[in-house]
């Protein structure tokens, strides 16, 4: 005779849990996103596409829970008839059911319709005037290459690799390499212009990431993947590895520079070439 009520108040005690995760879940989810500033075109549409998946994911997170905790409160105050469950469980599952599949298409078309700039400025077609540039991935560390004045890079072999005097194996019997400049963990780019990120790995996957840029590209070895973007913002920012990839993960740290078109010209001016 006293179980019942007991098994009702622990029961409507978890409904109130329940509910009340949902409230404390809101809060959160009411809390604004402690980004960096932006200072790329694209970073603008990568943030409009994280705030709508946590107003979608945080609408049915703090919905779902306070109608749980409503579930179970009322079912705890109800004596179900004979013949009940099974009707009620049919339509629990249709109901959950049609709420994964509401979830699934709002969040995946929105995802796709609101992305899709942003993927084409990250990943389509760079134009003709965009500076590229190449970063090597290694344990644990960055090189940087520019091409030099020819806009070509020169070849690299293997074989060549020395970290001390060749750190990417540059081909010194390739004209091409003559006039490349390489770099350790520093980066240049001029503001308002395109540039190409290619990146390669000598080792371990690594991960190129420049937060205010809201660029972040794998390194995969025996693969060359590619990112671009225009900066927008004079600035000094961190490279950092997003992956992580071994004991030293720590000090895969660079630094990228954007700066007015003139001043960046004059910086790469002044570096050293392979030759």
């Amino acid at each position: 005779m006293n179980q019942r009520p007991q098994s009702s108040l622990g029961t409507r005690a978890l409904g109130v849990f329940f509910m009340a995760a949902g409230v404390l879940v809101a809060i959160g989810f009411m809390t604004l996103a402690q980004r960096p500033e932006v200072a790329s075109v694209h970073g603008e549409i990568v943030d409009t596409v994280l705030n709508f998946l946590l107003v979608v994911v945080g609408v049915f997170i703090v919905v779902g829970h306070f109608l749980l905790g409503l579930w179970i409160w009322r079912g705890a105050a109800q004596t179900a008839k004979p013949g009940d469950g099974q009707v009620s469980k049919g339509i629990e599952i249709r109901i959950g059911i049609a709420v994964i599949a509401v979830m699934a298409i709002v969040s995946e078309s929105g995802v796709i319709i609101l992305g899709m700039p942003a993927w084409e400025q990250l990943y389509g077609t760079p134009p003709a005037n965009a500076l590229e540039i190449e970063v090597v991935g290694k344990q644990f560390g960055w090189i940087v290459r520019y091409p030099g004045e020819d806009g070509k890079f020169g070849q690299t072999l293997p074989e060549l690799v020395d970290d001390m005097d060749n750190p990417l194996g540059l081909d010194d019997e390739d004209p091409d390499a003559e006039d490349d400049i390489v770099l350790d963990a520093v980066m240049h780019v001029p503001l308002d212009r395109p540039v190409v990120v290619r990146l390669r790995s000598h080792d371990v996957l690594h991960s190129f990431s420049v937060a205010q840029l809201r660029v972040k590209q794998d390194l995969i070895p025996g693969l060359v993947t590619s990112v671009q973007f225009v900066a927008t913002r004079p600035d000094t920012f961190e490279i950092a590895c997003a992956e992580l990839c071994g004991l030293g993960h720590y000090r895969m740290r660079g630094l990228l520079t954007a700066e007015s078109p003139d001043a960046f010209a004059k910086w790469l001016s002044e570096q050293e070439t392979f030759q």
